[in-house]
């Protein structure tokens, strides 16, 4: 066995170490190492002297002794470490950790709380995918920078790449939400997805619930709810009357109808909760204070007030004794969630329902 790299290819490596790298990728494929350079992209191609594995192990040695100053290479199989574990490590050395042609070090500089704009965009270049889009796309600094809407633009073309993968639709839609570097145009594209999957809308109810595409039209009698200030009762009528609230409890119904699996149920329902905080977070008898005093006004909300109070007592913990038993998903999930879902979905026809004149 030869424990040493060929001899044009040492030359070629030493030489690339004296230019100053940015970051370093390895297509395995046809034995190519590629270098980032300020100037631009550099190719040395690999001329193995015994198996093409081994030949790659020897020459990543090298990067690794070049960068981190440890010929024995990153430590990949420790994957918990590489995840969890970079809130030490600073710009400098999440840098070198790019320069080791190393997969695994490319994930753990992606997680890494101290990444930069600059070192995402060097991270994007060797190791392009959804996943790295998404995590990088969570922090703050690289949505405003230069790869904000980089990352952005490749998950709106590579959404039809996850299929049926609701989790992963769930998740890449919640980053894009999140980043705010999308246009109207990509939101209302993104949005109009859920007309084939309804799990493309939670992540815009979780994280844009009042401001969601394609409004509807508020109910006829939205201007009719009596504007009693501090009474929580008289602030949701008054928000899920209008046509952002419809168009919330519409959506709502519609992914609760079909849910594909148990996430997609959980994070529903609590967005439906977080969207009823107003009614959660006062006390029983302040509640019910509430609610007499704008009965009192306006006895014809009685059955909307009912309604509500039927959405505001459900959140994902309500299913947790269901989904503790079962791995449930599809058509059997849905029949076994059916006496938490059924009233909510009756509680929703009563608030979309318009008034009899």
């Amino acid at each position: 066995m030869n424990d040493e790299l060929s001899p044009e290819d040492e030359l070629r490596l030493n030489v690339l170490f004296n230019t100053e790298l940015k970051a370093v990728r390895i297509d395995e494929s046809n034995m190519t190492l590629w270098a980032l350079t300020p100037q631009g992209e550099a190719s040395v191609p690999l001329k193995p002297t015994e198996r093409a594995d081994r030949y790659l192990k020897r020459v990543r040695e090298m990067l690794s002794g070049h960068a981190l100053g440890s010929p024995g290479g990153y430590p990949v199989h420790l994957t918990r470490w590489t995840r969890q574990s970079q809130a030490g490590l600073s710009t400098q050395h999440l840098a070198q950790l790019l320069l080791i042609a190393e997969e695994e070090a490319v994930v753990a500089v992606v997680h890494s709380p101290a990444l930069t704009d600059e070192l995402a965009r060097y991270a994007w270049w060797c190791m392009p995918t959804i996943e790295n889009a998404r995590l990088m796309l969570m922090r703050d600094v690289v949505c405003q920078g230069s790869m904000g809407r980089t990352l952005a633009e490749f998950l709106v073309d590579h959404l039809a790449f996850l299929h049926e993968d609701d989790v992963g639709i769930l998740d890449t839609v919640a980053v894009m939400l999140y980043s705010g570097v999308l246009t109207d145009a990509e939101r209302l594209a993104i949005w109009k997805r859920g007309n084939s999957r309804n799990s493309y809308y939670v992540a815009f109810l979780e994280l844009q619930p009042d401001s969601l595409p394609n409004p509807r039209t508020p109910r006829s009698d939205h201007a009719s709810v009596p504007p009693l200030a501090d009474n929580p009762y008289s602030a949701m009528l008054e928000k899920v009357l209008s046509g952002q609230g419809q168009t919330f409890i519409a959506t709502t119904a519609t992914i609760l109808d079909r849910p594909e699996n148990q996430e997609v149920v959980n994070h529903t329902l609590n967005a439906l909760a977080n969207w009823c905080a107003l009614l959660r977070q006062v006390d029983d008898d302040a509640r019910s204070a509430a609610r007499q005093s704008l009965l009192d006004d306006a006895p014809q909300f009685k059955q909307d007030c009912d309604a509500l109070d039927t959405l505001a007592a459900v959140d994902a913990e309500t299913v947790r004794p269901i989904f503790l038993k079962t791995t449930a998903i599809g058509s059997l999930m849905r029949r076994k969630i059916e006496p938490i879902v059924t009233p909510l979905m009756d509680a929703i026809t009563v608030l979309r329902r318009q008034p009899q004149t």
